[in-house]
């Protein structure tokens, strides 16, 4: 009998030695760590405490406890999205997306049954992006790239940025979308309206410019996945739909946009039975993939718990969604992990 597979696609790791660019490069918008005490730290951004982190976020260890204790088989690694620092000169962003893309590496060759990675890529020069992607995969053995919703302000489908998406099609490497810098930021100091309204809406305006690009009928082998559930995209649909079949001089697809959102995929954190029964009306069970966004405060613990408790799902969806669409998407033979 085939056991049940666990895997929390939407996971964030940082290393304990992380590079310290803001003293290198005398420029304090370089996220830092500082240590608070042995079992935990700050992200510092500009001298101010950007974010508290556990020592979950690096103890390898401390997360194989979490994961034995969680039910979970294997987490997919990605940096912490802050980290991405597209604003940097090339090279420098280069230098940091090295670093942690050999870290997450390094995990994933001491534990290869229980960790996946993802690396990152310094996407505010593309041509440098796509020699670190190339690496990062044939080198590394990353399994594929986490980039963010935006590049310094420009949206995904922005012409400059079309040469990586066409490159990771080419070569098959699945990229998972998160947000960071978000859109109205200026209005959410208050109330952490950041991660709680504006990381949904930052990812729909994301998943929303692929999808409206054209990129999904030029580059058939693309697959992209979009954290949160896809933010607010499931809702937003029908009124794409509509602006699409109203404007016809804005399209540059073969069909309405509901159509190439069920050619993406999503993870499953949205934590609310109805929420996710509403993804996969939208998606299909084929699109949703388990995800929790360990080790942080807004994580679902464990991960994949809505799944358990929606009740018209059967064993087999439950199973797709848990580990097997993961493996789907990132190419990899189940035979390897079951």
């Amino acid at each position: 009998m085939q056991r049940n597979l666990k895997i929390d696609f939407h996971t964030h790791i940082i290393s304990e030695e992380f590079l310290n660019l803001a003293e290198k490069y005398g420029d304090d918008r370089w996220p830092s760590l500082e240590k608070t005490c042995d079992c935990g730290a700050n992200i510092m951004i500009k001298g101010k405490k950007f974010r508290e982190i556990t020592d979950q976020a690096w103890d390898t260890e401390k997360r194989l406890e979490d994961m034995d204790n969680e039910g979970i088989d294997i987490q997919v690694l990605s940096p912490i999205p802050v980290t991405f620092s597209y604003w940097s000169e090339p090279e420098q962003g280069l230098e940091l997306a090295r670093f942690q893309n050999d870290f997450i590496a390094s995990i994933t060759k001491e534990h290869p049954k229980r960790f996946i990675g993802l690396g990152t890529v310094p996407l505010q020069d593309v041509d440098i992006a796509i020699k670190e992607m190339e690496r990062l995969v044939n080198e590394l053995g990353l399994k594929g790239i986490q980039i963010g919703s935006n590049v310094n302000g420009k949206n995904l489908d922005d012409p400059e940025l079309e040469p990586f998406f066409q490159a990771a099609n080419e070569q098959g490497v699945p990229l998972f979308v998160h947000p960071w810098e978000t859109l109205g930021g200026e209005r959410m100091p208050r109330h952490n309206f950041m991660y709680m309204v504006g990381m949904p809406s930052e990812t729909a305006l994301a998943a929303g410019s692929i999808i409206m690009s054209g990129m999904l009928d030029k580059y058939t082998n693309l697959k992209i996945c979009f954290a949160h559930g896809g933010g607010a995209l499931p809702y937003l649909l029908p009124r794409m739909d509509k602006g699409w079949n109203v404007w016809p001089h804005i399209r540059k697809t073969e069909n309405p946009p509901s159509h190439y959102a069920k050619l993406l995929y999503y993870d499953s954190l949205v934590y609310d039975e109805n929420n996710l029964q509403f993804m996969i009306d939208r998606f299909g069970v084929d699109q949703i993939i388990a995800g929790s966004d360990y080790p942080f405060l807004l994580r679902e613990a464990p991960s994949g718990k809505v799944v358990d408790r929606l009740t018209t799902l059967n064993d087999d969806e439950k199973n797709q969604i848990h580990g097997l669409n993961a493996l789907q998407f990132l190419n990899l033979d189940k035979e390897e992990y079951m």
